[in-house]
C-alpha cells in the first residue's frame, strides 16, 4: 500500500538515517512501507538530477520532518502530550535512540511500521521506523 503525501505538486520533507549513521536530506513524493527501495531527490540536488534509490535494508528509519533543521534549541519531551489514535510505543534503536509515540501498523513480523510522536510540538510529523534497527520495543504509559 502506498503512503501518498498529497496531490503530485507536493513532496514531503524527509531525514534518512542509515543504520550506518549517514544521514540524507531529501524529498518524497510517495512512500510504500511494502517496497524495498524508494526515490529520494536530495535537497542539495541539481535541477534535473536523478533521485537517488534508497534501499529500506540499509536503514534506521525515515523522519517525515517539518522543517529540515529543526528547532535546535527545542528538546522534544518524552511524554504524550495530546490524545492519538494507535498504541503508545517507546522504541529504541540499537543507536541507543528512544522514540515514543504512537502506531496503527506495529507488528514485530513487518519491515517496519509508522509511529507518530507523542510531542506535538516534535518536528516529526512521523516517522517510519525500520525494524531490524531496532532493539526493543514496548508498551508506553
Amino acid at each position: 500500500m502506498t503512503v501518498y503525501m498529497g496531490p503530485t505538486s507536493q513532496v514531503a520533507r524527509v531525514v534518512v538515517h542509515y543504520a550506518d549513521g549517514l544521514i540524507l536530506k531529501g524529498f518524497l513524493r510517495s512512500f510504500d512501507p511494502g517496497k524495498d527501495s524508494f526515490p529520494l531527490m536530495l535537497r542539495e540536488a541539481e535541477p534535473g538530477a536523478s533521485p537517488l534509490h534508497v534501499r529500506v535494508a540499509d536503514l534506521k528509519a525515515v523522519f517525515f520532518v517539518e522543517d529540515f533543521d529543526g528547532e535546535p534549541q527545542y528538546q522534544e519531551r518524552k511524554e504524550f502530550l495530546a490524545n492519538a489514535a494507535g498504541r503508545r510505543l517507546a522504541v529504541r534503536f540499537h543507536d541507543g535512540e528512544e522514540l515514543l509515540g504512537t502506531s496503527l501498523t506495529y507488528h514485530p513480523s513487518r519491515t517496519g511500521f509508522f509511529l507518530f510522536p507523542g510531542d506535538p510540538g516534535s518536528n516529526n510529523d512521523k516517522v517510519f521506523v525500520v525494524a531490524s534497527a531496532v532493539t526493543d520495543v514496548r508498551p508506553a504509559a
